[in-house]
């Protein structure tokens, strides 16, 4: 046989194969870390776009710090490696902890908290591999280290950002998800102790540094509950007495001496004592304009407060509520007490609750056919038959949150109003929720701009309601809109006197001059980040 002069591939040893799960676990937990305070930094600041990119930025750079800081551990190198294990999963495992409780205790110093403990976890996770690479290369023929380290690199990265929104956050919160990890890098330590346990100098202090981090991971992951509830109490003020994670949000509900408060990613949605205000002057003045809504459709609302206020229209047939998070409409039907708040609406026999994105059902990507019996038993439907035609309907009422991210601006631009438009009924309004025409005045002028871009005609009005100050409303058709002759008996806060008075803007609401939201430029959402941001 002709010597080509290439030394034939080593036999892969146990010692190399489990450096290399090493690589895979390290990379997962690397990048879990990143995922978490990205998600920390979204829920607290706003604009996800913004806060994942100045955070993986971040993380990216800090990696090559340590990358390049790496050239200089020459001995030791297995005990180098555990130790930078040990401090990632202290401080990477602690990074949403440490964080929700910042956001509680000393709101102030949580953006210096965040991109420090970035930097930290990434200089770290930037030493590792590079060290990994070095102790292999004693054993591994440089082409197939670069490859293999690289292989389970990429495949735990892979591994955990699927994980992560599916599996991870809705069934363990972020807080156990980061201690979880921290465990695993933790064992990565300890398993290093084992594998150079014959080169290590001082392998008692090892074993027993391993020890100790494990026992704080494990212990704070036994008490994340605590932990939560620890700094939610400090935050919220008022008594917990419900919350939960699902993949879209953290649902917390508080309940003081003025009644129950919903909170959601920690944004007040509304307050028992004078969400009537809100909701009878979101749903009442195009309900009783049209006269004699038959089929109306909420988008957003999955706590059922809008539906209850429709469903005090007796020519009303069907209601169809379209709220993306499945968790928001199971527990306020499910659950007594959030139940009795919308008058147990959600479990009315005309209500049909279809869990998807508002976007794609207007475009008739979701089915909208079927059973309503089946579907209030369960709570939620998902069999339905695709109809022949899209269906409209007479009033459609749109009560999604603020526009804080683009995933939500998206809800506010000319594409969604559009769509929206295809699926009213010729002599149908919509009317939106759209933010305080005094403390974001531009940002409120822009819905109403945006609207009438796509041929809509509209009414902008506005109520006060105390926990949230002056609140915004527009009503969109393509007839005039025009006062209603009746309202329903039973209302706490419109009469046909006051309503008038609600399309009145004094001269610091008026109309100012603003620009269409687009999904190619999203405008409002910094419009919104920017004025909301003075207060």
């Amino acid at each position: 046989m002709k010597d080509t002069g290439a030394s034939p591939p080593s036999p892969a040893r146990p010692i190399d194969i489990a450096l290399l799960i090493s690589v895979f676990v390290v990379a997962a937990c690397g990048l879990l870390y990143e995922l978490a305070a990205g998600a920390l930094a979204s829920y607290v600041l706003g604009d996800s776009v913004l806060q994942f990119s100045t955070i993986i930025g971040t993380y990216l750079f800090a990696m090559g710090v340590g990358s390049w800081l790496s050239r200089y551990f020459e001995r030791q190198l297995p005990a180098h490696f555990l130790r930078i294990e040990l401090l990632v999963a202290l401080v990477g495992g602690a990074l949403p902890a440490t964080l929700f409780l910042a956001n509680a205790y000393t709101p102030g110093a949580f953006r210096f908290l965040l991109y420090g403990m970035v930097m930290v976890v990434g200089t770290m996770v930037g030493l590792e591999i590079p060290l990994v690479m070095r102790i292999l290369k004693r054993n591994v023929v440089l082409k197939d280290l670069v490859s293999q380290v690289l292989t389970f690199d990429y495949l735990g990265a892979l591994a955990v950002s699927l994980a992560f929104p599916l599996l991870l956050v809705p069934h363990l919160g972020l807080i156990r998800t980061g201690l979880l990890f921290g465990i695993m890098n933790a064992a990565v330590a300890l398993w290093a102790v084992w594998l150079f346990r014959h080169e290590l100098r001082r392998l008692r202090a090892h074993v027993a540094a391993c020890a100790m981090v494990l026992g704080l991971l494990v212990a704070g992951f036994a008490g994340a509950d605590h932990i939560t509830s620890f700094a939610e109490d400090k935050f919220y003020q008022d008594r917990i007495v419900f919350s939960t994670a699902s993949p879209y949000q953290r649902i917390v509900v508080t309940q003081g001496r003025l009644g129950h408060r919903l909170y959601l990613n920690g944004n007040l949605q509304f307050a028992q004592a004078d969400e009537y205000r809100y909701h009878e002057a979101l749903v009442h003045p195009a309900m009783s304009a049209h006269g004699a809504p038959k089929r109306v459709a909420v988008l957003g609302g999955g706590d059922g407060m809008a539906v209850r206020e429709i469903l005090k229209y007796p020519s009303v047939e069907s209601v169809t509520l379209v709220e993306l998070d499945p968790a928001m409409t199971r527990i306020f039907s499910e659950n007594p007490m959030l139940a009795q708040l919308n008058g147990n609406a959600l479990r009315d026999p005309k209500v049909r609750i279809i869990n998807t994105d508002a976007f794609g059902w207007l475009q008739g990507n979701t089915a909208e056919n079927g059973a309503m019996g089946a579907v209030n038993a369960g709570g939620v439907s998902r069999d339905a038959l695709p109809p022949a035609a899209l269906d409209t309907y007479d009033v459609i009422v749109v009560d999604f949150p603020d526009p804080t991210n683009f995933s939500i601006g998206k809800l506010y631009t000319n594409s969604f109003y559009a769509l929206l438009a295809n699926r009213l009924a010729a002599s149908g309004y919509a009317v939106v929720q759209t933010t305080s025409p005094l403390v974001a005045r531009k940002s409120f002028w822009t819905v109403v701009q945006t609207m009438e871009s796509v041929g809509l005609q509209t009414a902008p009005y506005h109520a006060h309601v105390p926990s949230f100050g002056e609140w915004g409303f527009v009503i969109a058709s393509r007839r005039p809109w025009r006062l209603p002759e009746t309202l329903p008996d039973n209302l706490r806060f419109l009469t046909l006197d006051s309503l008038p008075l609600l399309f009145d803007f004094p001269r610091d609401m008026a109309r100012v001059p603003t620009e269409v939201n687009r999904l190619s430029n999203q405008a409002l959402v910094h419009t919104y980040e920017r004025e909301w941001g003075r207060h």
